[in-house]
């Protein structure tokens, strides 16, 4: 049995990367600042997001740098050979099955909360 799961709540690092490709599919990237406690304070992890299809649509219509976010998804690695030095890279990204708009700093006292699942 695998199992490849993330959940992930924190803000969203900048406003969202939206492409559109002539297949008619959407692609939407953001970055993900979650805390973790330390010792000291608290330090944001930052991860790479991708949404898909309709999730992505409706990442770039209502997501914002800032937004709170909640996601579901699972870890891939895009891997890749540095042009200049040949080096093999990769680098973690969440694919976002469900997009959950948990409200910006601005709506977080109204309570607003949405879900969205990739269809």
């Amino acid at each position: 049995m695998s199992l490849n799961v993330v959940t992930l709540v924190g803000r969203v690092g900048g406003d969202p990367d939206v492409k559109y490709f002539e297949s008619g599919s959407v692609k939407c990237s953001l970055t993900l600042a979650v805390d973790r406690m330390t010792k000291n304070a608290e330090q944001p992890d930052w991860f790479n997001l991708e949404l898909w299809g309709k999730t992505a649509e409706i990442a770039a219509t209502y997501v914002r740098k800032g937004s709170l976010i909640g996601v579901k998804g699972s870890l891939k690695f895009d891997r890749w050979q540095d042009r200049n030095t040949r080096v093999n890279r990769s680098k973690p990204v969440i694919i976002v099955d469900r997009l959950d708009l948990l409200g910006s700093k601005r709506d977080n006292e109204s309570g607003m909360s949405q879900n969205y699942d990739e269809l």
